[in-house]
């Protein structure tokens, strides 16, 4: 494994970081002011989209995207983009400004890799470009989501169309203004081997019997502009040709479409906690307790050195995986992003907890990104699958290789 970066790497991290130091971190405080007030909540930040242009005009747009498709996008590797959505991860929203956020990624590169050409014009190319945000739905309120053969929502056959019945929730990206299409994942045939029973099919969002119930808030976070929905689909009409790759195959997609969503979380994590290490670390130098700075206490220090290894161990393990996904494909590299995604999100939590502990009242309250780190991390426990269910296929995976 060689980590080195290339200069075409190299080149992007410095204008990515950059670009967060003349347009990112200098409105931080301000988009924050503009998404807790609740008057603002589902609108977008009025200087998004020029953002937006400004990071398309830099040469820094769909830097996610692992092959080239077009113009759009420059093709990066997963071990290239590593570094790039680490420094994204530094700041909550900004992926979005580089066309590099949840779940758009996950179902871009769907509709890249499985999408008919007919798809990809209607909705790969807008969500390229940014003119459009999407939604995914998966987890269902009823059933262990976890196990997604558990999934109930039906979409039955009738003459050309499908008709497709079911609720979801934690439907990400559903409350966005801007959300016109959701990738909707549902049974086809219950009666099939329960690994084909599942299928996954484009539903426009302003199809009729597609209702938005509520918004979702996390620890009081709702993420706005983009939210996780409650989201009833009551005899929902589509055309059969909005099907994704065929009936049958929506297990298989799912399992494309997760394991770079999942390697791209870790990226963010260790952005988020490689963050929280910088501001712990000025936090004790800028204080003084009981006569002496922070820093000079030995478990403040101690604390310290602790985060710079856990954070340093989760990067070259994502490395790793992303590293094995380039070479050998995401199915060979599975055992290492399943440790990744158990890995990452627990380290982030430690690093955050213990960098709000050194700040005191300030860590907890709205003057830095903390406490929504916390709660960012926190739910990647349970997004795109529980570490439970991480480690009982990983324990299963290693147990047989080692008793062969």
């Amino acid at each position: 494994m060689n980590f080195e970066y290339t200069d075409k790497v190299k080149s992007l991290q410095e204008k990515l970081n950059a670009f967060f130091e003349t347009y990112i971190l200098p409105v931080e405080e301000e988009v924050a002011a503009f998404t807790f007030n609740p008057e603002n909540r589902w609108k977008q930040w009025p200087g998004m989209e020029g953002l937006k242009e400004k990071a398309k005009a830099a040469g820094l747009w769909n830097l996610f995207l692992p092959n080239s498709y077009g113009e759009l996008s420059p093709g990066l590797s997963n071990l290239e983009y590593a570094p790039l959505a680490e420094i994204m991860g530094r700041v909550l929203w900004s992926s979005e400004v580089f066309n590099c956020s949840a779940p758009d990624t996950g179902n871009m590169e769907v509709l890249a890799k499985y999408g008919s050409p007919e798809q990809q014009e209607e909705w790969l190319k807008p969500l390229l470009n940014g003119a459009i945000r999407s939604a995914f739905l998966m987890t269902e309120p009823q059933v262990a989501s976890s196990d997604a053969t558990n999934i109930e929502t039906r979409i039955v056959s009738d003459g050309d169309d499908y008709i497709i019945s079911g609720r979801k929730w934690w439907s990400s990206g559903g409350m966005n203004p801007h959300c016109k299409v959701a990738i909707v994942m549902g049974k086809t045939d219950p009666t099939a081997h329960r690994h084909q029973q599942q299928s996954m099919v484009l539903v426009p969002m302003n199809t009729p019997g597609l209702k938005v119930i509520r918004p979702l808030s996390v620890f009081g976070f709702y993420d706005s502009p983009e939210g996780h929905a409650e989201i009833e689909l009551d005899h929902v009409r589509v055309p059969k040709s909005n099907l994704i790759l065929g009936e049958g195959r929506g297990f298989e997609i799912a399992q494309g479409r997760l394991g770079p969503g999942r390697i791209h979380h870790c990226m963010r994590l260790i952005g988020m906690a490689q963050r929280s290490l910088e501001l712990m670390s000025q936090r004790a130098s800028e204080r003084i307790a009981f006569g002496k700075a922070f820093k000079e206490y030995s478990s403040i220090r101690q604390e310290i050195a602790q985060s710079q290894c856990e954070v340093e161990q989760a990067r070259l393990l994502t490395l790793s995986a992303a590293d094995k996904m380039d070479k050998e494909g995401n199915k060979k590299a599975k055992e290492l992003i399943a440790m990744i995604k158990i890995i990452a999100p627990k380290m982030a939590l430690k690093v955050i907890d213990r960098a709000i502990q050194i700040h005191g009242g300030k860590g907890v309250g709205p003057d830095t990104p903390l406490a929504h780190f916390f709660v960012a991390a926190r739910i990647l426990r349970l997004a795109d699958g529980p570490d439970e269910v991480h480690l009982h296929q990983l324990g299963k995976s290693v147990i047989n290789n080692y008793s062969k």
